[in-house]
């Protein structure tokens, strides 16, 4: 069995940092893309940044140049920068990974349980 084990999240003023971290745990042979979403209350799940096995990335629009996202391929982890936030950042955030590999099998998206994140002006 696969999970994704979240963390980081937390209260922050306007214009602060937080970074989040998402471990991929279990019989894992390989994860094509891992990424974050978001949701705010009353609103639809929203992609963040998505990053491919070989690197690629992928950001929403409203967070780039303030978002980084990485990964780490041999921890099966990645990390989610987030600088300059703004009360509009507020949202729960889920880590997702996507074409994962469980030899001998290929598994369905898994999801995270998300952190929330608050962002006070």
């Amino acid at each position: 069995q696969v999970q994704l084990v979240e963390s980081g999240g937390g209260w922050v003023q306007a214009g602060g940092s937080l970074r989040l971290s998402c471990a991929a745990s279990g019989a894992i042979f390989s994860i094509r893309a891992m990424g974050w979403y978001r949701q705010a209350t009353g609103e639809q799940r929203e992609l963040v940044a998505r990053i491919m096995i070989g690197g690629t990335t992928d950001y929403a629009d409203s967070v780039k140049g303030r978002f980084t996202i990485s990964r780490d391929n041999i921890k099966n982890t990645i990390y989610l920068q987030m600088n300059s936030l703004k009360p509009e950042d507020t949202a729960v955030y889920y880590c997702n990974a996507a074409g994962v590999r469980s030899l001998p099998i290929s598994l369905p998206d898994i999801w995270g349980q998300g952190t929330q994140v608050t962002v006070s002006s």
